[in-house]
């Protein structure tokens, strides 16, 4: 066939394909998707994820066996947490007894999805959290050695049991009281001989049994005014970390944000990104990088109407995740829940008007909100020093 003649006929060919695509449905000419959160994050050497709990197959839960949650985690996150499943109150019954069962099944999940796990938390240290068995524990007549053994017996078989599994733990969990700034004394510290031998001891034990990983300190501290004092706690512990020599790699930034009224969010941002800053400079300063660890925003202060307060969330953790993708010390941002219809703050803080929170990248039916659109936005946009 001459030259001319077979570019005649690819040609024709060519045009008849796209007159063909141009009558199939938009689905069927869609050959991609829009790219997932942890997908637009890997562009920045970050990582995007969520918390996700246990359950039986099918349940109505925030949970890898409810497919429709399941689909939110695959399509947006790259890093997982439990929400509550490798606490001591779910996996150690009683002193002498570990159960996994539920973690196990979560992780192995993950780890068929591609996807990486955080271990939260080794030790919670306060005591409303503990499990009844070590509220009332008799730590008999060499309560520091047995306070010893419990905390060190419980660090080692979590972190010999998964390896290299769990790349990241929150060894220590909310040590600093919110309201004064001190450390938390409970049974178990006072038996150990004191909070900050204790807590130094959690993370040289996680450092041995886990040299891998890294070790994170993990707070509720907040940017919002009232929240001084627990972030000059927190920056003393940080500073006796370093002071000390304690293997301490990183401080967790829970998150859990909250606009204290519904004033505009560059309003709100003006009075409180000052001071976080300074926190976050004294933080990186001290060499220790930064991972937020449990992100959503409580919107109880915000207004009834759906649309306006939803755009009111998105507006605010736009304001705060400016400040905090600044720091190059920051590489994972995980939700604390990836839907409304699960989320933790549903029962925690409920709205006075009755009307259900929206306070994740999903709202109840599962389609993304504002909140995902901007984390999305800013993940493409916002620049990274």
């Amino acid at each position: 066939m001459p030259l001319d003649a077979v570019r005649l006929d690819r040609r024709r060919l060519l045009a008849g394909a796209a007159t063909a695509a141009a009558t199939l449905p938009l689905a069927a000419q869609a050959t991609s998707v829009p790219p997932g959160l942890n997908a637009l994050a890997r562009g920045r050497q970050m990582r995007i994820g969520s918390a996700l709990a246990w359950s039986r197959p099918g349940a109505d839960a925030g949970s890898f066996a409810n497919p429709a949650y399941a689909r939110l985690l695959e399509r947006d996150c790259g890093l997982l947490v439990p929400e509550n499943q490798l606490k001591w109150q779910a996996t150690r019954p009683a002193p002498d007894r570990f159960d996994f069962t539920q973690f196990d099944a979560m992780l192995g999940w993950a780890e068929a999805h591609r996807m990486a796990m955080r271990g939260h938390t080794l030790l919670w240290h306060k005591s409303e959290y503990f499990p009844r068995w070590l509220v009332g524990h008799d730590f008999g007549a060499t309560p520091a050695r047995e306070a010893e053994r419990l905390l060190t017996t419980h660090i080692d078989t979590v972190c010999t049991r998964y390896g290299t599994r769990i790349g990241s733990y929150d060894v220590v969990n909310e040590t600093v009281d919110e309201k004064t700034g001190a450390l938390r004394e409970t049974n178990l510290s006072r038996a150990f001989g004191g909070t900050e031998a204790m807590l130094d001891h959690a993370f040289h034990t996680a450092r041995a049994a886990a040299p891998k990983a890294q070790l994170v300190y993990n707070d509720y501290m907040s940017w919002e005014p009232g929240n001084e004092a627990h972030r000059a706690g927190v920056l003393r512990l940080l500073e006796g970390f370093r002071k000390r020599g304690v293997p301490v790699d990183a401080l967790g930034v829970q998150s859990h944000i909250e606009p204290v009224s519904d004033a505009p969010a560059g309003v709100l941002a003006a009075r409180q990104e000052k001071p976080w800053r300074a926190f976050l400079d004294a933080v990186t300063g001290m060499g220790y990088q930064l991972l937020i660890t449990e992100f959503d925003v409580a919107d109880q202060h915000l207004p009834s109407d759906l649309a306006v307060r939803q755009r009111q969330v998105a507006d605010y953790a736009g304001v705060y995740l400016d400040v905090m993708f600044a720091y190059p010390q920051l590489r994972d941002v995980l939700f604390w829940g990836m839907c409304d219809k699960y989320s933790w703050l549903n029962g925690f803080k409920p709205r006075k008007d009755g009307n259900k929170p929206s306070v994740t990248a999903y709202d109840g039916d599962f389609r993304p909100t504002p909140l995902r659109d901007m984390v999305a936005n800013k993940l493409r946009t916002v620049p990274r020093s």
